[in-house]
């Protein structure tokens, strides 16, 4: 197979984002595009067969792109446009970057990654309720965070009320000391954690004693109707069919509904159904809803953790095959003995 050249122009400032300390997205490029990539001062030559070219080179555009805006470049970015380059989507990355959400306490820009994200945050705009569902690290609650506050700052909501179910991940925690909000905070940490990055501790202090921002396990939702309240329902997989009925009928006049959960990471007990497992089918057909499926594509956090992600899936899809087969085979067995 001949080989073809491909030059781009690349800034000296900005390789070392582009390519990573010790040119480490350099050489995730070659391995797994098959290319070999060179670089003389500003001057980047691409060699290898043309298609493998052409995905390298619109990759490195991209890159570019990114690092010209001010980003910095991640793993992430880097394993995400070369997966888009064999869909030949790595041309249109560059929208996504186009749409900050809002912007942390430090001044980071906060960002869709994936084309899923993308969808999950534009469905946030355009309708009243949204599911987003998918695996750890696809960026879900921090999303739905950030829209929540951004809603607020705009004064497009007056609350943002943020709950999860306060189930144990599997083990007993026993007796926890201190009043009932010391009892339930363990369970609802990580949307602090998003909180505090976001708007930062002191003007969400200010706003929680005024009672504008409310982080609350599902249980207080009980008999209120939320009006003009930018509510999200976090771990959403833990609620049973009647809590997920009951949180979805308290929502009022102005209000925006996010429900994030992943069906992997259940910790109701085996025999329970899930309220968002039932919310899938039940409203699907709903106009003002909309349901966001994230993949392990959408995995934002460390390269491995996607992995992982897709590891659990493929043991997961082959566990319920397996279980197919053993109920034909019982049901086959079955029959003859009939006969």
């Amino acid at each position: 197979m001949s080989e073809v050249e491909s030059l781009i122009n690349i800034p000296v400032e900005h390789c070392s984002n582009i390519f990573g300390q010790f040119d480490e997205y350099a050489k995730v490029i070659e391995k797994t595009l098959k290319v070999t990539i060179i670089v003389r001062d500003s001057s980047v030559k691409v060699i290898g067969a043309e298609a493998a070219v052409q995905r390298a080179s619109g990759v490195l555009n991209y890159l570019y792109e990114l690092s010209k805006r001010g980003n910095q470049i991640t793993r992430q970015n880097v394993d995400y446009s070369i997966a888009q380059s064999f869909e030949e989507k790595a041309d249109s990355l560059i929208e996504i970057d186009s749409d900050t959400v809002c912007r942390t306490i430090a001044g980071r820009p906060i960002k869709p990654k994936t084309f899923g994200q993308k969808e999950y945050v534009d469905a946030i705009r355009d309708k009243m309720i949204v599911f987003g569902v998918g695996p750890a690290g696809t960026g879900k609650t921090y999303l739905a965070m950030a829209m929540a506050i951004n809603a607020f700052k705009n004064n497009e909501v007056n609350k943002i009320i943020l709950t999860r179910p306060a189930i144990e991940a599997g083990e007993k925690l026993g007796f926890l000391p201190g009043d009932l909000q010391s009892k339930v905070d363990p369970y609802l940490r990580p949307l602090y954690d998003a909180l505090f990055q976001i708007m930062g501790a002191e003007s969400f202090n200010a706003n929680m004693e005024k009672g504008l921002i409310e982080v609350a396990p599902l249980a207080y939702m009980r008999g209120r109707t939320l009006d003009n309240a930018f509510i999200i329902l976090d771990e959403a997989q833990n609620t049973t069919p009647a809590q997920m009925k009951m949180f979805l009928t308290r929502i009022g006049f102005g209000s925006k509904v996010v429900v994030t959960g992943d069906m992997t990471q259940k910790d109701l007990s085996r025999d329970t159904v899930s309220g968002l497992e039932i919310a899938t089918k039940v409203l699907s057909k709903v106009e003002e809803i909309a349901f966001i499926k994230l993949t392990n594509k959408d995995v934002v956090r460390h390269p491995l953790v996607q992995k992982i992600v897709k590891a659990y899936e493929d043991y997961e899809e082959n566990q319920a095959k397996a279980a197919k087969r053993r109920e034909a085979r019982k049901g086959s067995q079955t029959g003859r003995r009939k006969n």
